[in-house]
Order: C-alpha cells, then structure tokens, then sequence
C-alpha cells in the first residue's frame, strides 16, 4: 500500500510576491472565495466523514476581529484566503459543525482529504511568520502586511522581508542490513525514529548528515544520497531526507539530544513499521522518517 507523506500535496496556483499586490482585496470581495481560518496555531476546519478546511468567507463573521490575511492562490477558480485569528476564537467554533485541532490531529487522523493538507501546511507556515515578524529586523520599527501577505515592508527605514523557510536534513543512516534510528524523551513511546537536524550557514546538505549524525550519534558517514522532501509546519520547515552510509559501527550518543540510539535489523524494523514489534515503534506514517524506512525496506 502507498504511504502518503503529510502535507506534500498541494494543488494550489499559488500566488507569490511578484504577482499582483492587490490580489488580495480582489479575493475578499470575490464570492467564490474559501476561508482557511486558525486560531491561533489551529486551523478551524468544517465537520464531516471526511472534514474539510475550506470555508464559506463568510465564516469570518462571527469574528469581532482578526489579524493578518493571506491570499494563498487559485484552487480550481476558487480563491484560497488564510486568516490568523486570536486562539479565543476556538470558542466560538465548539459545536458539532466544526472542529478546532492541530495540523498534526488533523493529519494522522485524516479529518480534511489529503489534497488539502499542503494548503492547510502554506497557511499555517506563512502566517505563523506573520504572528512572529511583526517588526522590522533591520532597525525595529514596526512592519506591515505587503504584496497580499507575501511581504512585510517597513515604512521606518524601507526593507522589505519575506517568508522564510528552515532547512532539516533527516537521514536513515544504513550499514549493511542494519540501520541506525534514535529516540527523544518526548515522542510517543516506543517510537525510534530517525536522526535530523537543522541545516546550518554555509553547509551542505551532505555534509550536514555527516555532522549531525556524528553529533548526536558519535557514527561517521560516507556517502549520502538524497531522497525525498516534506513540508514540516512546525513552525516552518522543509525537511530533506536523505540516506547516508555509515563508515564506523560504535554508537557513543549525545545524552542532551536523545534518549537512546541503537542499530536496527531489517526483521526488527519490519514489525516496527506493521506495528507487530513488541518493544520499538516506527514514526507515524505521515512522517517522511516512516518513507525513508519503507524504501529502504525495499532494497
């Protein structure tokens, strides 16, 4: 059966910074238009076998107020509209129509079609930076919304800023018919999952997987191949899988960064991924680590 990745799915025409400025006053006014709305970091979705996340626009009156607006782009010809709310309007959304949870929920139980995953992932991505760029990083003044959402300008000093995303690299570090995978004291229990860390300055997406590992792991790594890649918004990340060659065998890990990290077999992450191991677990299967041990179970 194939696994989907969460949030890779994405059908949008997307709107970006160098298309029309005012696409967004366009949109509110269009009646086509759909609302993906959250509150706070939790996006307020329509009820339903399954939910979905699109809303009528005129959901936004049952909101006294709102904070930044977002136009995403065309879905079919319906303009995608993205609202940051304060998380007190969850309340307003308790009744049986409507359901308030987070992206992850919402994911792994599968309460919007998987197609709009990817939209709900931009939507929370972007206007999370809007909630925490605020001001302007070059002298502090205050920003403001810019080019639909796509942009914050400060009026102070001129700069102009934009959406960021964070690089990851994740990596299934192999060694024959075993693999490596590590565990946090704050997943699921069970759970091994593979390592990961943030790309830094200047770096490689090779030799990022070399570090990490052997940060966290004390395993050297040879070559590493890339794989695939998923939306993470929590808050904002691009995750890069990819599979590395371990060169050495002895784990020594960083007892700041993980719980444990062992070698595994193929029998042992077998039953990890059909659920049947009595003591391990494998990351959910909306997580790109799950993909990255299915493919290399193939092998």
């Amino acid at each position: 059966m194939a696994i989907s990745l969460g949030y890779t799915s994405n059908a949008l025409v997307r709107h970006t910074v160098e298309h029309d400025p005012e696409a967004l006053s366009k949109a509110v006014k269009d009646p086509k238009s759909a609302l993906i709305l959250l509150a706070g970091d939790q996006p307020v979705l329509q009820a339903g076998e399954p939910g979905t996340s699109l809303l009528p626009f005129s959901t936004l009156d049952r909101l006294s107020a709102h904070k930044e607006q977002v136009f995403l782009g065309v879905l079919g010809d319906r303009p995608i509209i993205a609202t940051l709310a304060a998380p007190e309007a969850a309340e307003l959304f308790q009744e049986p129509a409507h359901v308030v949870t987070d992206l992850r929920a919402i994911a792994t139980r599968g309460l919007v079609p998987v197609e709009e995953l990817g939209i709900l992932a931009m939507a929370k991505s972007i206007l999370d930076w809007h909630n925490r760029h605020r001001f302007c990083a070059n002298c502090g003044a205050p920003s403001q919304a810019a080019q639909a959402g796509f942009r914050r300008d400060c009026s102070s000093c001129g700069a102009q800023h934009f959406p960021r995303t964070d690089p990851v690299v994740i990596m299934l570090i192999t060694r024959g018919d075993k693999c490596l995978l590590g565990r946090q004291p704050r997943f699921v229990e069970k759970v091994y999952s593979c390592l990961a860390g943030f790309l830094e300055p200047g770096e490689t997406i090779e030799d990022a997987v070399r570090r990490e590992t052997f940060e966290e792991s004390g395993i050297r790594v040879g070559e590493v191949r890339y794989l695939a890649s998923q939306p993470w918004p929590f808050p904002s990340n691009i995750m890069i899988g990819c599979q590395g060659e371990a060169i050495s065998d002895e784990i020594n890990f960083d007892r700041e960064e993980l719980q444990d990290a062992r070698w595994f077999s193929k029998h042992d992450v077998r039953r990890m991924l059909d659920g049947t191991h009595e003591d391990f677990a494998a990351p959910s299967p909306i997580a790109i680590a799950n993909h990255l041990l299915r493919e290399w179970m193939k092998d």
